[in-house]
């Protein structure tokens, strides 16, 4: 049976690796491990080990401990329903952050303000 946590660390991996641009097979060579390998911590199926969760890490270019952001406590170590967790579940939205991102800052900021203004929520 899958645990909570593994499942979690899973999607931040996943997720990060799509914010990237990185598919399963390169963080898999990165890592120095068969792609398959990568699709079995994505879903939780298996548990990364701490070293190999490091080498993860590193070449996703984020600290370890953002694999274990959204888990709360006191629910058991349990995922957190949050917006960001069903954001970040949506293919189409990890597209439109990563294009996002690859725009230059001074565009990129006229379009924040211009989304805001879109949505009402300015």
């Amino acid at each position: 049976m899958k645990h909570p946590v593994d499942v979690h660390v899973g999607k931040r991996v996943r997720h990060r690796r799509w914010m990237l641009g990185m598919t399963q097979q390169q963080l898999a060579e990165s890592v120095g491990i068969k792609f398959q390998q990568i699709q079995k911590y994505e879903t939780g199926m298996n548990r990364i080990s701490a070293s190999r969760l490091w080498d993860i890490a590193d070449t996703l270019q984020v600290p370890v401990s953002y694999f274990f952001e959204g888990l709360s406590e006191e629910d058991d170590a349990a995922p957190t329903d949050s917006v960001k967790g069903d954001i970040l579940a949506d293919k189409e939205a990890l597209e439109l952050v990563r294009s996002y991102y690859a725009i230059p800052e001074n565009q990129r900021r006229r379009l924040f303000e211009l989304a805001r203004v879109l949505s009402d929520h300015g």
